[in-house]
């Protein structure tokens, strides 16, 4: 496995556990990952318009691999 360049974000909050100065950034398969360390909520770049467009009938599906 590649060593990977993580970065934390300082001031973010979790929009999950609501822990400040707990996100880090990543990249992972050429997309970037955004990581809690305090709960290990993850999201990853455009999940959200992929899946707009999937709801709006112009995709047959989307993968999520986690």
């Amino acid at each position: 496995m590649p060593n990977l360049k993580k970065r934390f974000i300082a001031g973010a909050q979790c929009p999950k556990c609501q822990e400040a100065d707990s996100i880090m950034l990543y990249g992972e398969q050429g997309v970037e990952v955004m990581e809690c360390v305090a709960c290990g909520y993850k999201k990853r770049q455009g999940s959200e318009p992929a899946e707009r467009q999937a709801g709006a009938g112009d995709v047959i599906g989307v993968f999520k691999p986690e």
